[in-house]
């Protein structure tokens, strides 16, 4: 690799270290055990594995030259090659490598057991798609790895992300058993409910600061990238199979949550049904789409979904010209769960939650009418500040990470 290109690299690579805030750091920053030698954080694009990554680097390395930062989307690797850098970077004194956006580098798995293999004292931090089935992929890396996911800002980060309230995240279990002083805490604080508002329309992404009016518009120019770059670089599919993708998302954008008829769906698609299966959990796994399914998802067997739902409130009010006040109370439940446990479709209610816990959504006159006389069974209910006993607040389901 020409010492130009090295110099081009090492450019970007500061002019983003030098930008880069630690004013606020993620929830995952604190859980993640750096000293790994090998380290995968995957998560949807917009929500902040490059910055978890620049600032660690920042603050572990500063006025050090033995870490080094470079994405792998860069166009340089068009004609470049990965294995140059590294033996260059090593041979100058780097000892960590921070890999962001591994998706688009050709046989990026087998890439990285090379050089683990290969630089047995070179540390190796990496970004990648959500999409990666990490697990499944052709070489093995999970003796010689550690994988985090990163989600989206939750509603307590959210809070803290516009300097207003920090405060630590609370488990499912304490919040089902104490929510009511964790309320009365809150809004002696703060007029909760406006800001939660807020969040539901474009909090979740942390870059909605810099997007400002745009953000909706940047929204939606994500999420066709994803599809765009993103799924192609992580499934074979052609061309025509990425615009039929982007017809789904488009489709079912204007009618979550949707209970999917998938021979329907597929016929207003032009493709078969397996086709059809695979590009819906491709968007659940690009975290456009959240699927519902009555046991845990498995990637591997594609069983026809419960509900659909698109991934976050945010996407929602992007996407779609007029929200629908009941799906937007789902969705929200469903994408914040979803970080900290498992979901799943039951018989009767709205969400099974860890196997465990059933829960109906609602507004302030929702009744336990559909799930009375069941066990640890709870309302999520919008439009209130305060619950008592089994019906909880919805915007409280934003403080669980």
């Amino acid at each position: 690799m020409e010492s130009s290109i090295i110099e081009a690299l090492y450019t970007s690579f500061h002019r983003k270290l030098a930008r880069v805030s630690v004013d606020y750091k993620r929830y995952l920053y604190e859980k993640i055990n750096w000293n790994v030698r090998m380290i995968g954080i995957k998560g949807a694009r917009g929500v902040g594995k490059t910055t978890l990554l620049l600032q660690h680097i920042k603050l572990a390395f500063a006025g050090r030259d033995t870490a080094f930062y470079v994405s792998l989307d860069d166009l340089l690797f068009k004609t470049n090659s990965l294995q140059d850098l590294v033996e260059y970077s090593y041979s100058h004194g780097v000892t960590y490598l921070f890999l962001d956006e591994v998706h688009h580098y050709p046989d990026w798995s087998q890439n990285l057991k090379n050089i683990y293999d290969n630089y047995p004292d070179l540390n190796i931090i990496y970004t990648g798609s959500s999409m990666l089935e990490i697990d499944n992929s052709k070489v093995d890396l999970s003796r010689r790895q550690t994988v985090y996911e990163l989600a989206g800002l939750s509603f307590r980060e959210y809070l803290a992300f516009e300097d207003i309230l920090s405060f630590s995240p609370v488990s499912l279990v304490e919040l089902l058993d104490r929510h009511l002083p964790y309320a009365m805490e809150i809004t002696a604080k703060i007029k909760i409910l406006p800001l939660f508002e807020k969040y539901l329309q474009y909090g979740y992404y942390p870059f909605y600061k810099e997007a400002g009016e745009d953000f909706p518009a940047r929204l939606q120019e994500v999420a066709l990238l994803v599809i765009d770059s993103d799924l192609p670089a992580v499934e074979d599919v052609e061309y025509a199979t990425v615009q039929k993708a982007k017809k789904m998302l488009m489709i079912l954008a204007e009618r979550v949550p949707f209970t999917p008829n998938i021979s329907q769906l597929c016929k207003e698609l032009g493709t078969v049904r397996d086709l059809g299966l695979k590009l819906l959990y491709a968007l659940d796994r690009a975290a456009l789409l959240n699927l519902l399914t009555s046991e845990i998802k498995s990637y591997k067997q594609l069983s026809k979904p419960d509900k659909i739902y698109l991934n976050n409130t945010n996407l929602m009010y992007a996407l779609t010209p007029c929200v629908n006040k009941g799906s937007m109370r789902e969705t929200f439940f469903c994408n914040q769960m979803n970080s900290v446990s498992t979901v799943v479709a039951p018989q009767k209610g709205d969400f099974l939650v860890a196997g465990k816990y059933l829960f109906e959504i609602g507004g302030k006159n929702k009744t336990f009418e559909q799930i009375k006389d069941l066990s640890d069974s709870y309302l999520a209910v919008d439009d209130m500040e305060f619950g008592r006993k089994n019906r909880i607040p919805l915007w409280m389901f934003g403080l669980l990470y």
